[in-house]
């Protein structure tokens, strides 16, 4: 319990700190002598002095300290290590809080030689109770032992040296030398103890059986009394031998090395153990977690499964994929006998690590269709990995901030430690893009990048989210036709999916610019669409043709203004009188105007003729021919009746090389030759309009604009303005509220002041009950307010130019 807790593992003691109590921590740690001096730890002083600290379980940190590491207390069969740790939220580790862990181990009997291959260093300790001299030595391999004890010889008392024996050169160092050089040396009144770093320059990779090992020859000497006293402290560590089939892992350790048996001539197995963590397992305990340990003639072998118990997997990045990697800490203890030293016990500790699998992650909308809400899940993860921040439309946030955008996440943890990650997005999201599908379903896209570090590697990684929901909630646009004598009109009702459809008519792109060029009327309001289009016009389709009546139609289609799909299709049809193709005028001018139908396509109106095909058509448009000419003309016949008098003349349309029409369009007017008419007149007084008064509330706007275009106006950065004496300021007054078409703003009076209060003195009128004001030398100028993009109602804005001025005090210019 607590924050750090220890457990004692044979020749080490392992402390283990609490993941969730140190977590999102800056951590600092230190080894307490026996004088209270606290030595903070580095990786060379820790490969140097005896101590390892790791990562295992995900977060889960870890220390280990050698039972002869460099400021442990040694007292009979017992060592003790007192560990100090600082712990900050920041990496300067001000505000700090320290922690104090102080605890002992008991240790059995030491063999007489011990080799320890920790994950850092290696280390050798042998007994020294049995000294042997350079004479026994010279045997086994004369030239290096010659040179060491020659060596060792001109040291002065008491000055210990260790020998480095490699093929190419042999190398003494003194105590202090091989200290500064990384190595570490102890001595108890029993043991002689050497470690080496991984990463000192004299470690030899030598092959036993074709696995590598990492080794070192070395011995060391010291005269004691009269006579030069040798310790043979040779090390070797296997750094190789981990192989994976069919989702295994094959552990093999050789069991002789040359290194470690020179002067050797007889062998016994004694002990073969292995162990999870630097816990021993029993074989019953392996068979459940289907280990097998097999301990051959040459070599020991350990297979264990991927992914099974003792092991966990941890997260992993290769190329930016989402992966895992099988992580596992496995010990092996190896005792033998030898003539030499009697018992050898040989602990390697290996961490292996599987290689890199890609995992898939799944991700899951649940629509939450009551509150409108995209729920998504994204997972599963291991535990050491965190999602800090989202990328939203190209702009990168962090968690907590993703709420401003509407982005709520939240974590899922499971029983066995895995969790997931739910973003949850209203539908209403600016960032959610809305499209329509079909009948009534709009597809909702979230579109978001998700982004992860992994602990405590500060690896990271990002997941692309993209899900598609169909909702049935598109509310279409509908639309109404009616005609009246000379219009067609259609007014849209917008719906919820259209808001970037664009009319078209007759396959023309209908906008403001274009309907004003053909005099049509295109009004929108946000909520409805209004088109009204006269009967005779260029985009009006004609069906039928009789004596009494014209069948005209207007079609419009509602296209995407992205894909350029056509979404919706309404038309308008209404029958007008044949009477409005034609003006019989009191000069005796006429003006015909002949319409193609829908099923005569193929003619070419502007080839249009009348009876004197030198009379050709004055208008012309895709669907109809215009002609004006006088009655007397163009092959027009006249005829008498006994009250009026009639002409008439054909429209005919030849096809080339033909004298036979396939088109005519026969027309007449009549002219009353006598005609009496009654009129009668009555005059009647209507009541004057009135204007009732009434109260509400308006909201009001007044903007100054840079040109007399009124399409650009000061923004709030760019005040104050600076002008110049008379010159143009463009003033515009606008009822934002309530939108209604019945209302008109009318302006009473309008002044101005030196200051921002409204009641301050001096002032000026510019408007006066509406009007300019008649005693300024330069009047205020009204300019007119027409129908435009932005100006959806006319009446509901004023506009006025005034000159600009300055107050004066007496005859001196006032600076305000």
């Amino acid at each position: 319990t607590g924050p750090v807790y220890s457990e004692c593992l044979g020749t080490l003691l392992r402390m283990m700190l609490n993941a969730e109590y140190f977590k999102d921590k800056y951590l600092s740690f230190s080894v307490v002598d026996r004088s209270g001096i606290a030595w903070e730890l580095d990786e060379a002083m820790a490969s140097q002095c005896g101590y390892t600290v790791t990562y295992s379980n995900w977060s889960n940190i870890e220390f280990r300290a050698s039972a002869l590491s460099c400021h442990s207390r040694l007292e009979e069969d017992v060592f003790t290590v007192t560990l100090q740790i600082k712990a900050s939220h920041t990496p300067d580790m001000k505000n700090a809080t320290t922690h104090l862990k102080s605890a002992s181990c008991h240790y059995d009997p030491w063999s007489p030689r011990e080799l320890l291959c920790e994950s850092n260093y290696m280390e050798v300790s042998v007994r020294r109770e049995v000294p042997q001299t350079v004479k026994d030595f010279i045997q086994d391999e004369h030239e290096d032992w010659t040179l060491a004890f020659a060596e060792a010889k001109q040291g002065e008392a008491l000055i210990r040296q260790t020998v480095f024996h490699q093929p190419e050169e042999k190398k003494a160092l003194l105590v202090s030398d091989a200290w500064s050089a990384g190595y570490g040396l102890n001595t108890t009144d029993t043991r002689f103890l050497l470690r080496i770093p991984y990463t000192a320059p004299q470690i030899q990779l030598v092959e036993a059986q074709g696995i590598t090992f990492a080794a070192v020859r070395s011995s060391t000497f010291y005269k004691q009394q009269r006579m030069i006293l040798v310790v043979d402290t040779a090390v070797a560590c296997p750094v190789d031998g981990v192989d994976y089939v069919n989702r295994t892992i094959i552990w093999t350790v050789p069991k002789y090395v040359q290194s470690l048996s020179v002067g050797v001539t007889s062998f016994k197995d004694v002990l073969v153990e292995v162990g999870v963590d630097l816990r021993k397992l029993s074989g019953k305990e392996m068979a459940s977690r289907k280990y097998v340990l097999s301990n051959d003639f040459n070599a020991i072998t350990v297979k264990v499964p991927i992914g099974a118990e003792g092991g966990y997997y941890k997260t992993s990045v290769s190329s930016g994929r989402h992966g895992a990697k099988y992580t596992i800490n496995l010990f092996l203890e190896h005792q033998w006998e030898d003539n030499k030293w009697g018992l050898t016990k040989h602990t390697i500790i290996k961490d292996i690590e599987t290689p890199f699998e890609q995992v898939e992650l799944a991700i899951t909308n649940n629509l939450n269709l009551s509150v409108r809400l995209m729920n998504v899940t994204v997972g599963t993860f291991l535990p050491d990995v965190e999602l800090v921040n989202l990328t939203i439309e190209g702009t990168t946030v962090a968690v907590p901030e993703a709420v401003q955008h509407g982005y709520l996440t939240h974590e899922i943890r499971y029983a066995n430690g895995s969790k997931a990650y739910v973003i949850g997005v209203p539908f209403d999201a600016p960032s959610i893009k809305k499209e329509y599908v079909r009948a009534d379903m709009r597809a909702y896209t979230l579109n978001v990048t998700l982004a992860f570090i992994i602990h405590p590697t500060s690896e990271t990684f990002t997941v692309p989210v993209i899900t598609v929901s169909a909702v049935n909630d598109a509310v279409l646009p509908s639309a109404r036709g009616f005609c009246d004598g000379r219009n067609l009109h259609l007014i849209i009702t917008r719906g919820n999916v259209d808001q970037n459809w664009l009319p078209f008519i007759s396959g023309w792109h209908l906008t403001p610019e274009a309907a004003q060029k053909y005099s049509y009327s295109l009004r929108d309001n946000g909520t409805h669409l209004a088109i009204s289009v006269p009967f005779l016009s260029a985009h009006v389709s004609y069906e039928d043709f009789h004596t009494s009546a014209i069948k005209a139609s207007l079609h419009l289609t509602l296209k995407d203004g992205i894909s350029s799909a056509n979404r919706r299709d309404f038309s308008v049809s209404c029958r007008f009188s044949p009477s409005e193709l034609i003006q019989c005028l009191p000069n005796g001018t006429v003006v015909i105007t002949a319409i193609k139908l829908v099923g005569d396509a193929d003619l070419d109106t502007s080839l249009f003729v009348l009876r004197d095909t030198q009379c050709k058509p004055s208008l012309v448009t895709e669907w109809t021919a215009t002609f004006k000419f006088n009655v007397n003309t163009c092959g027009t016949s006249r005829k008498f009746e006994s009250t009026a008098m009639s002409y008439e003349n054909d429209v005919l349309y030849y096809r080339p090389g033909s004298d036979t029409p396939v088109y005519r369009l026969k027309f007449a007017c009549w002219y009353a030759i006598k005609q009496t008419v009654d009129v009668q007149y009555e005059s009647k007084k209507n009541p004057p309009p009135s204007i009732k008064p009434g109260f509400g509330s308006l909201a009001l706007s007044l903007k100054l604009f840079k040109e007399n275009s009124y399409s650009e106006p000061y923004q709030e950065s760019e005040y104050p303005v600076v002008k110049y004496l008379q010159e143009a300021l463009y003033f515009e007054v606008e009822l934002l509220q309530p939108k209604d078409v019945r209302l008109e703003l009318n302006l009473d009076d309008c002044w101005a002041t030196n200051s921002q209060s409204q009641d301050s003195l001096p002032q000026w009128p510019i408007l006066t009950n509406g009007c300019e004001n008649s005693q300024d030398s330069y009047r205020t100028v009204f300019h007119e307010v027409n129908y435009s993009l932005r100006v959806k109602f006319p009446q509901h804005l004023k506009r006025f130019e005034v000159r600009m001025f300055t107050f004066v005090q007496g005859t001196t210019l006032s600076q305000e």
